[in-house]
């Protein structure tokens, strides 16, 4: 009978100092490898799908923008990020609207969001700079702000609220149709 006892002592020791190491091992584990990352947000230039500009008889304008927003995603879990809207403005007034439908990013992944905007003309056309802009300078300038909302979440247990910002600043030269593009963007993670 005290054979068992010492048995079942060293027993529920080493089951003891078992879960101590793994439960040392998961929290390293978590701290290192794990630990929610942020995302990495690279925007392309933009393209300049489509531009025709009619002076005569009416002023006319019609502009089509394609986005491409790549975003690499570094953790082990996947970012799901909800529906947005990427906004183009003119002078500080917005002239277009893109949606973004919610996606996953998987883990360790890299994924691209692509969106076609058309420029809204009523509103560029009767802006006081347009025709400043079109005549004098040859060069129509732009701001595309994007924002994503989103989580990141690790085996569906860890979860992390992210949000990501991009802005880019898209001039259109008329004279040769090209677009030209400089963005920046940054990932706030929410704990």
């Amino acid at each position: 009978m005290a054979g068992s006892r010492k048995g079942l002592k060293i027993c529920a020791a080493v089951t003891g100092i078992l879960l101590i190491v793994i439960l040392v091992v998961l929290v390293v584990l978590f701290v290192t490898i794990f630990k929610p990352k942020e995302p990495s947000i690279f925007t392309k230039p933009v393209t300049l799908e489509s531009f025709e500009l009619v002076v005569i008889p009416v002023v006319r304008l019609n502009v089509s923008i394609g986005i491409l927003i790549t975003v690499k995603n570094p953790n082990y879990g996947g970012f799901k990020y909800e529906n947005s809207t990427a906004h183009i403005s003119y002078h500080g007034n917005v002239v277009a609207e893109a949606p973004i439908e919610e996606d996953t990013i998987p883990a360790r992944a890299t994924h691209n969001i692509t969106s076609s905007v058309s420029i809204l003309a009523d509103k560029l056309v009767t802006d006081t700079h347009f025709v400043g802009d079109v005549i004098i300078a040859g060069v129509l300038n732009f701001t595309s702000e994007t924002t994503l909302h989103g989580k990141v979440s690790l085996l569906k247990v860890f979860e992390m609220k992210a949000t990501s910002y991009s802005e880019c600043n898209i001039s259109i030269t008329i004279k040769t149709q090209s677009a030209d593009s400089v963005c920046k963007s940054r990932v706030e993670l929410n704990k």
